[in-house]
């Protein structure tokens, strides 16, 4: 199939660290074409021993992050939007030094913090202002930002691609494109190949999640209808499995991870043979 695979290797790690150098290595023997890292870790040096290090095996590099409360884009406080670009700045230095040439996430608005209210309209001009001035610095450093649309118990602001069409026409340039994940989408859209559909002019990432978190292919998701859709609209960018595990208890804590959905190299191994499958199958 054209599109690449990758996979997050936040079912074993929030950090970037050598920790990670043995699961990159399998990850490339596997068959992976690329390696997707959270960045936040604070050891700036360890961004570019581990791209350096995923590099020499020619594999390629994403990244994702989240914003806090204190570095909202659509805070009414300009000095806490600034903190937002700041930040989003940090993390596109950290991403190029990790090889990085795409950055997805929830960055649009602060991860799990709620007005209580439906998203008002000077919100989304608020985050656009602060998307349009970071996809002018992820321009000079040859990276595209894919903002991601969440579910409703982890923001507010873009549940639905609809919402994300609405914000990405007001950011409006080149470098600020849109992610789809499957998780997200088998919550809040009505058909998944509707939603695919509706994205298509500004999609730039995709995430193949189960329902679950756990290994694609093993919940309910509808992927014949989104292998289906990518293939119609053409899509040939990325196709990466975020799967969530109990690995890295601090960070599963801070995203409702109480159980374990599928052991990491049992998901990173079937969930492989499940995107080459339904790829296979629908053309993409």
């Amino acid at each position: 199939m054209k599109n690449k695979i990758g996979f997050n290797v936040l079912a074993w790690s929030a950090a970037v660290s050598d920790d990670l150098k043995p699961i990159i290595d399998r990850l490339k023997t596997i068959g992976y074409d690329g390696v997707e890292f959270l960045v936040g870790a604070p050891d700036e040096a360890a961004y570019k021993r581990i791209g350096e290090h995923t590099r020499s095996l020619g594999l390629e590099t994403t990244t994702v992050f989240v914003l806090g409360a204190d570095e909202n884009p659509i805070d009414p406080d300009a000095k806490i939007r600034a903190k937002a670009l700041d930040k989003i700045k940090w993390t596109i230095d950290r991403s190029h030094d990790l090889g990085a040439k795409l950055i997805c996430g929830p960055f649009h608005s602060a991860f799990t913090v709620f007005a209580k209210r439906a998203p008002e309209e000077d919100e989304y001009e608020r985050s656009a202002e602060v998307l349009h001035a970071a996809g002018d610095y992820a321009k000079q450093a040859g990276i595209i930002l894919a903002p991601e649309a969440l579910n409703r118990f982890e923001c507010y602001l873009c549940n639905t691609m609809d919402q994300l069409t609405h914000l990405l026409k007001k950011v409006n340039h080149s470098n600020v494109r849109a992610m789809f994940d499957t998780h997200h989408a088998n919550i809040e859209e009505k058909k998944l190949g509707d939603a695919i559909r509706k994205i298509a002019p500004l999609l730039g990432h995709v995430h193949i999640s189960e329902n679950d978190r756990g290994t694609p292919g093993s919940g309910h998701v509808p992927f014949d209808d989104t292998f289906s859709a990518l293939a119609e609209i053409g899509y040939n960018g990325w196709l990466t499995i975020e799967g969530f595990t109990r690995n890295d208890p601090d960070f599963a804590n801070s995203i409702g991870v109480w159980r374990e959905f599928s052991q990491p190299w049992e998901m990173a191994e079937n969930g492989l043979k499940f995107i080459k499958a339904m790829g296979e199958k629908h053309g993409l």
